[in-house]
């Protein structure tokens, strides 16, 4: 059997993210993932058997990527707020540069083909992330509030963030990531 050839993989990862982004993960169809990413259908076939087989391993793929650079660069022993602010910025990237990749991400996330298993994958990668919000709050540093909602402010506002950039509201500059940061983290702190 001949391997799998990771040119046509990246090619079928950026057109399913970018049709999701444009129409949305209901209306997908293998053909037209197929038909974007310049490959007959029954390639796509060979690569993922079903459309929920192909958007799983796409949201393991991308949850796992998306999660290693959240912590990138993120210094053990640091301050917390300079560790928050790491992961802040390094998501707000995220976003802007990816913009496909986390539509499909939040779309899947939120759709009935969400499976337990992958719900688990994502709770065992934000394990970093969610231990950094735990000790913010066991330090009294944030908030004592359930930790969904601590982890949702920080993650809205990133969101919110990123809209405003990419639909050119405000610019992307370094003052309004600093603004942006310091009304998310003292939205957080206790």
């Amino acid at each position: 059997m001949k391997p799998k050839d990771d040119e046509k993989q990246r090619a079928i990862a950026e057109a399913t993210f970018n049709l999701v982004a444009q129409t949305g993960l209901s209306g997908l169809t293998m053909a037209d993932i197929a038909r974007t990413a310049g490959i007959a259908t029954s390639t796509l076939y060979v690569y993922y058997p079903s459309k929920d087989e192909l958007i799983s391993q796409l949201y393991q793929d991308a949850k796992t990527a998306t999660m290693q650079r959240l912590m990138e660069g993120v210094v053990p022993g640091a301050s917390l707020r300079s560790r928050v602010r790491r992961i802040w910025g390094n998501l707000l990237r995220h976003r802007l540069e990816r913009y496909a990749e986390v539509v499909f991400q939040e779309q899947y996330y939120n759709s009935p083909w969400f499976t337990e298993g992958n719900r688990e994958l994502s709770t065992r990668l934000a394990a970093g992330f969610l231990a950094l919000m735990e000790e913010g709050q066991q330090q009294e540093i944030f908030k004592p509030v359930p930790l969904p909602l601590l982890t949702a402010s920080v993650v809205g506002s990133v969101r919110e963030t990123a809209n405003l950039i990419r639909t050119g509201v405000l610019p992307d500059d370094e003052d309004v990531r600093l603004a942006a940061f310091t009304l998310c983290w003292d939205a957080i702190k206790a």
